[in-house]
This record gives structure tokens, sequence and C-alpha cells, in this order.
């Protein structure tokens, strides 16, 4: 789950070194927790935050496939 969201994070940010994506439990659900540069924040959120809920979309597919629940929480 950590791979995927930070594959798609470094592709759309211009800073991609500033990518910073820990993975913890938090009762029965795995958190995705992805940090970008102050500046690129609005590039991961996206348009109406449609970008945001794409990559959270896929990080629940991908969730259901491993029998697990994730969530995605980006924090500036």
């Amino acid at each position: 789950m950590r791979e995927l969201v930070e594959c798609i994070a470094k592709t759309l940010v211009d800073d991609p070194e500033a990518v910073a994506v820990r993975e913890y439990v938090r009762g029965q659900e795995i958190v995705v927790e992805l940090r970008v540069a102050p500046n690129d924040f609005g590039k991961v959120i996206g348009k109406q935050g449609r970008t945001a809920q794409a990559m959270r979309t896929l990080v629940e597919a991908a969730s259901v496939k491993l029998h697990e629940r994730a969530i995605l929480e980006i924090v500036e």
C-alpha cells in the first residue's frame, strides 16, 4: 500500500524528494499517511479534491484485494 501511494504522489509533485509516506495501524484499519511539500499540496489534492479522491479509491481497492481495510490521509 505504501509503495502504491508513494509512486503516485512522486509523479504528481514538483519535489518528489519531499514525499513521505507512513503506514500505521489504527483499530482494525491501516492508515496510509501522505506528506508532501507545502507548494505541492494543491497538486496532490487536485481540482475539487478529485485527485485525492482517486488516490483514496485506489487505496481502498488495493486493500480489498489484500483482504484488509485501509484509508489514505493527506496531511500538511
